[in-house]
């Protein structure tokens, strides 16, 4: 039982974190021992379709307010995401956090223009990754802390969208080190992937999926 316990938290906390609310819930279901097993068991049921929830109405946003997303919801967003799971705990990622207009618009004018500003779809914030260039599994590392991201930026009401497309244009810029530079990703970092975050101005419906895709093997 105190496995599954934790197991479930994890999940809980992982999807539904923000500080309060769903996280709160999430959280006294794992921890309170004073009620019985059925009361706990109804309690993790509604906690953990709480994290479902949160994972299937996430959506990759395209149209962003113009509204800024305080510094203080940044942070937790990101303490989310570093507490992603990581091949020996190497926690082989870098993450610059980039939501100041002045800054954008340097790196727009070294990275050709508006062409990477449409990337980030006018969203307030740039998220910027880079993985550690000597772990070979970094790649995966950085993919799950993506995810802790934008899935703790949903259950706040911050929309997200993952891209690579800004790091073709940076890496095909004439003005590539000096970009990286403003970043200041330390040395062995190779920057590797982007997010957008801003609070949605539309939510697209769900694309459908493939559950085929997914087989039993006896």
């Amino acid at each position: 039982m105190n496995i599954l316990k934790t197991l479930f938290c994890g999940l809980s906390l992982m999807a539904a974190v923000s500080c309060g609310g769903d996280a709160a819930k999430a959280d006294s279901c794992c921890k309170d021992s004073s009620k019985s097993e059925n009361e706990q068991c109804s309690e993790k049921k509604e906690c953990c379709n709480a994290a479902i929830d949160n994972m299937m109405s996430r959506r990759s946003i395209r149209d962003y307010k113009p509204d800024a997303v305080s510094r203080g919801l940044i942070k937790q967003i990101m303490l989310c995401g570093i507490n992603a799971p990581n091949g020996q705990n190497k926690q082989s990622w870098e993450v610059r956090v980039v939501d100041t207009k002045a800054l954008q618009n340097e790196i727009k004018g070294l990275a050709g223009g508006e062409r990477i500003a449409s990337c980030f779809y006018n969203a307030p914030v740039w998220v910027f990754i880079a993985r550690d260039k000597s772990y070979d599994f970094s790649t995966i590392d950085c993919g799950l802390l993506s995810e802790n991201i934008m899935l703790a930026a949903n259950s706040m009401g911050i929309g997200s969208v993952c891209l690579g497309s800004p790091v073709r244009f940076i890496f095909d810029s004439p003005d590539k080190e000096q970009i990286l530079g403003k970043l200041g990703f330390s040395d062995g970092y190779e920057l590797c992937i982007c997010i957008a975050l801003g609070y949605p101005n539309s939510t697209p419906d769900a694309k459908p999926r493939n559950i085929n895709k997914v087989k039993f093997i006896d």
